[in-house]
């Protein structure tokens, strides 16, 4: 059987896949966060910058995802924009860190999903608590486990799910609203002179992009998606104006219906399930259960979307040589790679067994810091290399006020890494970033005097996507 994959989502369904996996349980476990790091209701900026960092980058995703409609993402762009240099490098240590930083993200959800699941069962155990997360990503497994188009119905479901959570969270957070509490700010809570407001600006975007991360989950599925020089980009910059709505909305309903200073009381229900605390405060306990299980659900969704994504990683990869050639094996009769899925599976597992033994701002810390150095910074220089290495490219979507957006995303992403070590005390995220990187740039040279490649061999030059008979494509609006 061929190894190809069908193009079976339509944008809709792209939406919904990005929707799902950005929201999921982020806001719910880091709203509490994103106060503490801000000190006050001021945390809104945070979510605003975050939006804003999502936004550029996005348009950074939307003109590579346009262009380069493979399965894989951030390979195919780094395999096709890198590869004059350095051959197979970029690409390989892509998904070497993708393989740790993608599970990383989903073992969060499965994190916030135990969390919010003691609130109804309050004597529930640490040890039944692990069980259970482990529980919840075999459950995933399985799911993902068939053909990728009755998946896809299946997240429509969970999306729908994931808006009447955040609508009951907002409903009953508005209908008690108090405006004083919502916007009485601290003095000098803006104060961008002292070095305080930067510290706290610096968290609230690691957090805020944490909450954001997801816009790109369909570029992952490039080579499933229906006409992706058009639903690409909407699919991408659609869900970060749709999530940045429901995210400013929900973080200023809850500030107007508790006080702050609950969510900064480690004994308080507000500082691990925030919104069960707002509907037990508002509409009562009964209403609290039943919005605790939709956001259970919602998180399930966006662990499961994630992993969706995620497990086709290696795929194109492996198909090329690059990685492992058990990762570009489908299953015989649902069509997906199974070892990818699998593997993506078992590291969520450790993620998620090492944030319930740390806490989850360290658990961000070290994803994102592993995430920046390969995809982030590289992805940012790879629009502007494919830019000049292949000019005669057809691009249906193109950077707006290009290089300005890849630029704001580069400042942003530096800002990200740098405070990284600050804001996980002990931990060192920026060492085992960089350690886990070197151990790639190790594993690569070993890998590649086994393929007889670059620099062991000569650099194999191959612009898949380029048409020198078609002119560059018009931009579309997005």
């Amino acid at each position: 059987m061929s190894a190809t994959l069908s193009r079976r989502i339509g944008l809709f369904q792209a939406i919904t896949i990005n929707m799902s996996q950005m929201c999921g349980i982020g806001p719910f476990v880091t709203i509490p966060l994103m106060v503490a790091a801000f000190g006050g209701p001021q945390a809104v900026i945070g979510w605003l910058a975050g939006a804003l960092l999502a936004l550029v980058d996005g348009l950074v995703w939307a003109e590579l995802g346009a262009s380069l409609p493979g399965s894989g993402g951030s390979y195919v762009y780094l395999r096709e924009a890198f590869q004059y240099r350095t051959g197979r490098l970029m690409p390989f240590l892509f998904v070497w860190t993708a393989m740790l930083f993608i599970p990383l993200i989903m073992s969060t959800g499965v994190v916030g999903f135990v969390q919010y699941l003691a609130y109804l069962w309050p004597q529930m155990t640490k040890a039944q608590g692990d069980l259970v997360g482990l529980a919840v990503i075999v459950l995933v497994v399985l799911l993902l486990w068939r053909r990728v188009e009755s998946i896809a119905k299946l997240t429509t479901v969970m999306w729908g799910v994931m808006l009447a959570a955040v609508g009951a969270v907002m409903l009953a957070s508005y209908t008690h609203f108090s405006p004083s509490r919502a916007f009485t700010w601290p003095a000098h809570a803006i104060d961008v002179t002292h070095g305080h407001f930067w510290l706290g600006f610096a968290a609230g975007l690691t957090i805020g992009i944490y909450d954001y991360l997801g816009y790109n989950t369909s570029a992952y599925l490039g080579s499933e998606i229906k006409d992706p020089g058009r639903a690409m980009p909407r699919s991408i910059i659609y869900s970060i104006l749709g999530i940045m709505v429901i995210y400013l909305l929900l973080q200023i309903g809850v500030l107007g219906a508790l006080d702050w200073h609950q969510m900064l009381d480690p004994n308080s229900i507000a500082s691990t399930s925030v919104a069960s605390a707002v509907l037990q405060a508002t509409w009562g306990r009964t209403a609290a259960d039943v919005v605790t299980v939709l956001i259970l659900v919602t998180a399930f969704a966006s662990v499961l979307t994630g992993l969706l994504g995620g497990s086709r990683v290696p795929f194109d990869a492996a198909r090329d040589g690059v990685f492992f050639r058990s990762y570009s094996r489908l299953h015989r009769t649902h069509e997906f790679p199974t070892l990818g899925l699998l593997t993506m599976g078992a590291v969520t597992a450790v993620g998620f067994l090492i944030g319930r033994h740390t806490n989850l701002n360290t658990l961000i810390n070290l994803l994102t810091t592993v995430m920046v150095i390969v995809q982030a910074f590289a992805q940012v220089l790879a629009v502007t290399v494919l830019r000049r290495r292949q000019p005669d490219l057809r691009r249906p979507y193109l950077m707006w006020r290009y290089p300005l957006p890849s630029v704001v995303a580069a400042v942003g992403w530096v800002v990200i890494y740098g405070y990284a070590d600050r804001n996980a005390p002990g931990y060192h995220p920026i060492e085992w970033s960089l350690a886990w990187v070197a151990a790639g740039g190790a594993a690569y040279l070993i890998w590649s005097r086994f393929e007889r490649t670059w620099p062991f061999g000569p650099r194999e030059i191959r612009e898949q996507f380029r048409h020198p008979e078609t002119a560059p494509g018009e931009p579309v609006d997005a």
